[in-house]
């Protein structure tokens, strides 16, 4: 596997393989590092933060993340970009190079594991738990209808449109970031669908 080197940006949360994230950059070796990627691929790597703050360093970062390129960037008059990212690969710190001017790492891509029989099925329950758990949210929020759900047909598509939605945690979306085949993701959304659900009808219960 080849490694490459790649700036890193650290995050607040988890960006998903093919979900769009916005972003606010603002702190100067990162509009540094921007400007770099805009000249080059308009790509950088981003993983979640596991103590500190994205902003003057000292955190402490966890080692799998997601390639991030660039789809939109806007930068303002006083030096600041507004940007939209779309995540792509999903990539393993190899190593961490020195924050100078911005945070660098030699990276790895991890590579996807085609979808085994069981994954249909899988994506198939992931996709009814979600229903039933928006229909429960609807009715507790008083509305009368619950968004329409279609998951996508491709299972490993499906799994990631699920961890970018609010309901799963950073911490549960970095562990299924962890993964790599789909059957696990899968099973493993349904666990944290189902605990949602549970959670759901209690606070109905209590209205």
């Amino acid at each position: 596997m080849v490694a490459r080197v790649l700036p890193m940006f650290p995050l607040g949360t988890v960006l998903v393989p093919r979900a769009r994230l916005p972003l606010h950059i603002f702190e100067p070796r990162y509009t540094t590092m921007l400007r770099v990627c805009m000249d080059s691929d308009r790509e950088f790597g981003t993983v979640l933060i596991e103590r500190g703050s994205e902003v003057g360093g000292g955190d402490t970062r966890f080692n799998v993340g997601t390639i991030a390129r660039i789809a939109e960037a806007s930068e303002l008059p006083d030096g600041r970009w507004v940007v939209e990212v779309v995540g792509a690969e999903r990539v393993r710190v190899v190593q961490w190079l020195p924050d100078d001017p911005y945070p660098r790492a030699e990276v790895e891509v991890i590579d996807e594991i085609e979808p085994g029989p069981s994954s249909a099925d899988l994506r198939a329950q992931v996709e009814e738990r979600l229903r039933h758990l928006f229909a429960l949210l609807a009715e507790r929020a008083g509305h009368d209808s619950a968004p329409d759900i279609a998951l996508d047909g491709d299972a490993r598509v499906a799994a990631y449109q699920v961890m970018a939605l609010p309901l799963v945690g950073d911490l549960d979306t970095y562990q299924l970031l962890e993964l790599s085949a789909s059957e696990d993701r899968l099973a493993r959304l349904i666990e944290i669908l189902d605990g949602a659900v549970e959670i759901a009808r209690r606070r109905s219960g209590d209205t």
